[in-house]
């Protein structure tokens, strides 16, 4: 038993259970468009979204860049791919590329 679970007062399996939340909330899944692979094993995907004004109550469209690591330089520009995030691998670098759509 471990010094958690006796402070706590958390069984085992409960203790199991919010780790496995903890990994999955923070294993998010993104689709984008590559817009660059100029670097080595990383891509530059681009996420667009809609959100709404809050005073005008008006949609308008924003666009996030993300660096993914891509191993085997594998998508070029202008294809969909799903990213999903990981540890650090670099000091912008969050996320892999998992396929493409």
């Amino acid at each position: 038993m471990s010094i958690l679970n006796i402070f706590t007062k958390i069984s085992p399996e409960e203790n199991s259970q919010s780790r496995n939340q903890k990994i999955s909330s923070q294993n998010r899944k993104l689709k984008g468009v590559v817009v660059s692979n100029k670097m080595k094993k990383t891509v530059v995907v681009a996420i667009t979204r809609s959100k709404k004004h809050s005073k005008y109550q008006k949609y308008f469209t924003v666009t996030k860049r993300f660096k993914a690591h891509d191993e085997k330089n594998e998508y070029q520009v202008g294809d969909k791919v799903i990213i999903q995030e990981t540890r650090p691998i670099s000091k912008e670098k969050r996320w892999i590329v998992i396929s493409k759509i």
